[in-house]
């Protein structure tokens, strides 16, 4: 199967070239949508899938078409290789959404600076009502990830926490993991903490009323479930 560039001779190269970008756009939008259905993340990280291919085909698709055709591959190679590689960021603990905009800025700027202003601007504008549109649709609202709680329960260093909570949380959880296992007062006690998913919203005091009971009423807390900062 031959490029768009190629089969499209007929049309102008800078026709072509937004055709490409909005075909990725279209490419990440199917390709997000389908992976959300057994992924969990938050809805910044969809967001991110779905126009980091856009940034990504714009930069090479104007670096590539800057380039006359009678530069060899290898030069076109090497040239996109720089280009990508200006595009880097070092932000602590940043969201998908803030290294989007980061990418989305360098493109736009490594594009301008290749001279397509018109392009640069059509790009830009285009990922950021897109990017508005998909912050605000309901499209990814089944995967929030406030629907999952971390749970923290302190025990006697004497309880075998492998199944002595099994059945409380079977009865009033959808699902749930064990993350951690930390020792606490000295050695003496123990804290587990589980990636849990309640069955109904009303029932957190059940739970936390038979847990209780198992823990001997030692210290027990439900809290909104937030993946590590070091991922997306």
């Amino acid at each position: 199967m031959d490029s768009l560039f190629n089969l499209l001779t007929n049309l102008d190269q800078y026709l072509v070239t937004l055709i490409v970008i909005m075909c990725s756009f279209v490419i990440g939008l199917v390709y997000t949508v389908i992976i959300s259905f057994k992924l969990r993340a938050t809805r910044s990280f969809f967001v991110t899938s779905i126009l980091m291919p856009m940034i990504v085909s714009s930069v090479i698709a104007m670096v590539s078409l800057f380039l006359d055709s009678s530069t060899t591959g290898a030069v076109r190679i090497a040239t996109i290789a720089v280009a990508l590689g200006l595009i880097r960021f070092r932000s602590v603990n940043g969201r998908a959404e803030e290294m989007l905009i980061l990418f989305g800025g360098v493109a736009f700027g490594l594009i301008t600076g290749l001279g397509y202003v018109v392009i640069a601007s059509i790009v830009a504008l285009s990922l950021a009502i897109l990017y508005v549109i998909l912050s605000n649709v309901n499209l990814f609202n089944f995967k929030r990830e406030g629907e999952e709680k971390l749970l923290k329960v302190t025990i006697p260093e004497d309880l075998n926490y492998n199944e002595a909570f099994d059945a409380i949380l079977k009865t009033y959880l959808k699902s749930y993991e064990l993350v951690e296992i930390k020792t606490t007062g000295m050695g003496s006690l123990f804290r587990l903490s589980y990636k849990v998913e309640l069955l109904a919203k009303d029932s957190e005091k059940l739970l936390i009323d038979e847990l209780r009971i198992k823990n001997s009423n030692l210290e027990i807390s439900l809290l909104p479930y937030v993946e590590s900062t070091k991922a997306l």
